[in-house]
């Protein structure tokens, strides 16, 4: 059965994320398919809204197939970091789907049942729509692996309240429902027994603009409760609004106290490469339009995948499990300017091409 599924129900386009077994993670097929068919349905009068889901109960999607990139990425290294990558090729056509759904021009409902990161974050936040359930578990943990939080990330989180943005990207807290409203990742919750009532009743309309879809999605919405994260909004927004990464861990080792102290062993453990990119990227795509930070990312992890760090993340995190990566360099003190300014170069490849 094919990794992605598109149905009609209605004037409704029905995209379905279908690797349960991998939790709906993306592949190259699936992006160019994906964005093949929302170009196709942006110019079908008879297609009014899309709908994006994953399938199975564990996950809508949970990002992008990081082994398959870490693979690549290791082919090419081999390589002497010349010629063709599938790893390229994947994030160029992840982040064409990504801004072909940030300019989307009909309704985007994304229902984010189960895990949703990395890329799953990218096919679902840059619409106009977005759906937790109790479910629902959202994150951008990409620092542990070396990586940014990239997918549009730099345009989104720093877009976010205060200063979550640049807490949720450096240290990829795991957030559920409630605070996915809180912080507005979401923007409805409804119960995943009455997903499938929402959907009926979008399917007998008889239109489906953005407006007709925020009533009906108001008529499902209920009350998630109070989040975990949110709480903490005022330290949140009191130790990460900073000038550089060094501020941050200084307020938080100054103060002492049971929260700060556990924000600090968390960010102790990500890659201090990864920190500092990730910090640029924020600030920078803070005053950038969609379409420049997707550019800048491409550039940041094209540049990522020149190094050691991220081969380095998924070792230990993802294949040996060893929980215990060795990043290079091993302190954020030891990372100077221009080895951070190298990041938003462009790649010797060329630039990204969103036209």
């Amino acid at each position: 059965m094919s990794d992605i599924l598109f149905n009609r129900r209605g004037h409704l386009g029905l995209i379905t994320l279908n690797r349960p077994k991998a939790l709906n993670a993306l592949n190259t097929g699936m992006v160019r398919e994906m964005r093949q068919k929302l170009i196709e349905w942006e110019s079908d009068d008879d297609i009014h809204a899309v709908v994006v889901m994953g399938s199975g109960d564990r996950a809508f999607c949970a990002g992008g197939d990081v082994v398959s990139i870490y693979k690549s990425g290791q082919a090419w290294k081999e390589n002497g970091c010349q010629g063709e990558a599938e790893w390229r090729d994947f994030f160029h056509d992840e982040y064409l789907l990504n801004a072909t759904i940030f300019h989307y021009s009909k309704p985007y409902i994304a229902i984010l049942n189960g895990i949703v990161m990395g890329g799953g974050v990218g096919v679902s936040v840059h619409g106009s729509h977005r759906v937790a359930t109790e479910n629902t578990l959202f994150a951008m943990p990409e620092t542990g692996l070396g990586l940014i939080p990239d997918v549009g990330g730099g345009y989104f989180m720093p877009r976010l309240p205060g200063s979550a943005g640049m807490y949720l990207a450096l240290k990829g807290d795991r957030l559920k429902a409630a605070d996915c409203r809180a912080f507005g990742v979401c923007n409805s919750y409804v119960p995943v027994e009455k997903i499938s009532d929402l959907l009926d009743e979008m399917e007998t309309q008889t239109t489906l603009d953005k407006d007709r879809v925020s009533i009906l999605l108001a008529k499902f919405n209920e009350d998630a409760g109070e989040g975990v994260v949110a709480v903490n909004r005022d330290k949140i927004d009191q130790y990460f609004d900073a000038e550089n990464l060094r501020d941050i861990f200084d307020r938080l080792r100054a103060n002492g106290g049971e929260w700060a102290l556990d924000q600090l062993k968390v960010l102790k453990r990500m890659s201090p490469t990864s920190m500092m990119v990730t910090f640029q990227q924020m600030k920078r795509g803070a005053t950038m339009e969609f379409n420049d930070v997707m550019k800048m990312e491409y550039c940041i992890v094209n540049e990522i995948m020149k190094g050691e760090d991220f081969y380095e993340g998924v070792r230990a995190i993802l294949l040996e499990k060893d929980m215990k990566p060795f990043w290079v360099p091993e302190k954020y003190k030891e990372i100077s300017d221009e080895m951070v300014e190298a990041h938003f170069q462009t790649p010797e490849s060329g630039p990204l091409d969103l036209n």
